[in-house]
């Protein structure tokens, strides 16, 4: 894998302005009005001049308004109480085609964005998977795949009562009747439960617990650590509203993914709950913190397509054409959340400001994940390190050492015992096949990584640790001072990498993956919990 190159603008900027921290958002961004005018929010802007107005219902709002006062009649409220609803109807039909014809500078001068594109601001979900050939999509959805789909929802509905239920277990709460309605789920029930109870661990099988919660992982997961942080209460939310948002969330990843699924982000979630726990961090994070770390971790890649930024935007796909090449996913990512937390209502009882703010640091967040943008990362946190100027007292610190535990968090993998690096592995390099597949049917440049008969799993991993994990976790070590789970880390991503060397210089790479003989023997307290993977 080659080395990342060139470092992006400027250093990060952190500033502190209560609610409204922005670390390293884009490093061309212009600074922030104070006051925030009612109508719409000031741009977010990246990389390329692209600006992102994410109050966009606002904007149509202010068309309608200019609208109807050019044609001279009722703005806004004042609209006459004895239209009815068909004529309501009608006229909102009107506005929208009026909106289509004559609205096209206005947007481009708001958002900078085609107006072929402008439809993507509203709440867009499910809506990042290539058209390239309608033939790929229809053999993957038969019948009987649409049944199993069916099935999956509905044991997800289950899932939900059983987490409830799990709750009332876990807080003593047992039933006295002799006969319960539960008998079926008890022994998933306990299994679960169990492995909750050890969710601090670094060692956590997230594949095993995605099984005991019937594909539920995710929302179960983030349930329980909301849970055990109060964040539930302190933020005052309504649970229906959580279990909505966190449903949208888990269903718009693509479980097709070998990678990018919802299992990855609980994965990602729970490494982050980890990191939260380091002692250095744990005593000087605040509720905001701790919320906004769990919910950038649990999206960082909701509803990704299974294929990078490169493919994208050499297909022209219309997110690429959107987010102007730069940083596609990541801008959809974090979008598609946004979309989701509006249309849940998750935060609507909070002050307008307050939860615009935190749009805008999980936006910071979830960009950050940006693997274009790792040198930038890399070198202002080893800079911070040399100078001893980190100050976890000011939020903008806070936050951007939140930056990088999400980064820490999504390439963990290496980082986890042999059997959970190992699966997770051989994964990510069967989407980047599948992809050089796709490219390779379409006459297309394969991508680097994505040759299956030129690029190995032990090849590919053995350069992503080299050049992508190493240096990333030496600074989180240095930063941790080091910390019982960061040793055990280091200790597991060196082990990883020496198996993963061996194979790559075997004879037979795809028989010796096997062979116990080429492989490292697992040493004494690796796999368990005696490995000090638990965090206190």
């Amino acid at each position: 894998m080659p080395v990342l190159e060139g470092l992006w603008g400027q250093d990060l900027r952190m500033r502190d302005s209560g609610l409204g921290v922005e670390v390293g958002v884009c490093a061309e961004e212009a600074p922030r009005s104070p006051v925030w005018g009612p109508l719409r929010m000031p741009p977010v802007t990246c990389g390329g001049g692209l600006s992102l107005a994410l109050e966009l219902p606002a904007l149509i709002r202010q068309l309608r308004a200019a609208w109807r006062a050019r044609r001279g009649g009722p703005v806004g409220p004042e609209r006459s109480e004895a239209s009815t609803w068909e004529e309501a109807e009608k006229e909102d039909a009107e506005e929208v085609m009026l909106e289509r014809e004559d609205g096209s500078s206005r947007l481009k001068a708001d958002c900078k964005l085609n107006t072929d594109h402008a439809g993507v601001l509203l709440v867009e979900r499910r809506g990042s998977y290539p058209l390239i050939d309608l033939q790929i999509l229809k053999s993957n959805v038969q019948q009987g795949e649409v049944a199993s789909g069916t099935r999956r929802k509905v044991k997800r509905q289950l899932s939900f009562q059983r987490y409830c239920h799990a709750s009332r277990l876990l807080r003593g709460l047992v039933p006295r009747t002799p006969v319960s309605l539960h008998l079926l789920d008890d022994g998933y029930l306990g299994q679960a439960a169990h492995m909750l109870s050890k969710v601090a661990t670094w060692n956590f099988d997230i594949f095993l617990f995605d099984r005991l919660t019937n594909g539920n992982s995710l929302v179960t997961l983030m349930c329980h650590l909301f849970n055990v942080y109060g964040l539930i209460h302190h933020f005052q939310l309504d649970m229906v509203k959580l279990h909505r948002f966190l449903g949208m969330v888990q269903e718009d990843y693509h479980s097709q993914n070998p990678y990018h699924n919802a299992v990855h982000a609980a994965d990602v979630t729970q490494a982050m709950y980890c990191y939260l726990k380091e002692p250095k961090l744990a005593e000087q994070l605040s509720p905001l913190d701790v919320f906004l770390g769990l919910m950038a971790a649990a999206a960082h890649d909701v509803d990704h397509p299974g294929v990078n930024q490169p493919f994208l935007i050499k297909t022209r796909h219309h997110l690429a054409s959107l987010y102007q090449n730069t940083s596609v996913l990541e801008s959809h990512h974090w979008r598609s959340t946004v979309g989701m937390l509006r249309e849940s209502g998750l935060l609507s009882h909070l002050p307008a400001d307050m939860s615009q703010d935190i749009e805008q640091q999980l936006g910071s967040l979830i960009l950050a994940t940006d693997i274009s943008r790792q040198n930038e990362f890399l070198l202002t946190f080893r800079e911070h390190l040399d100078h001893r100027d980190l100050d976890l007292e000011l939020p903008s610190h806070r936050h951007f050492i939140l930056q990088i535990a999400l980064k820490c968090a999504d390439v963990c993998n290496p980082c986890r015992v042999w059997e959970l690096s190992r699966q997770w592995s051989e994964r990510v390099c069967e989407e980047f096949y599948r992809q050089g597949d796709l490219e390779r049917k379409f006459d297309l440049e394969i991508s680097p990584l994505c040759n299956q008969q030129a690029d190995s799993v032990p090849a590919i991993q053995t350069g992503f640790i080299s050049y992508i994990v190493e240096p990333l976790f030496e600074e989180w070590h240095r930063f941790t001072e080091p910390s019982l789970l960061s040793r055990t880390m280091m200790g597991q991503l060196h082990q990883n990498k020496a198996r993963w060397s061996r194979l790559r210089y075997a004879r037979t790479p795809s028989a010796t993956q096997m062979d116990p003989q080429v492989e490292e023997p697992e040493p004494a307290g690796s796999s368990g919990e005696e490995d000090g993977g638990d965090i206190p």
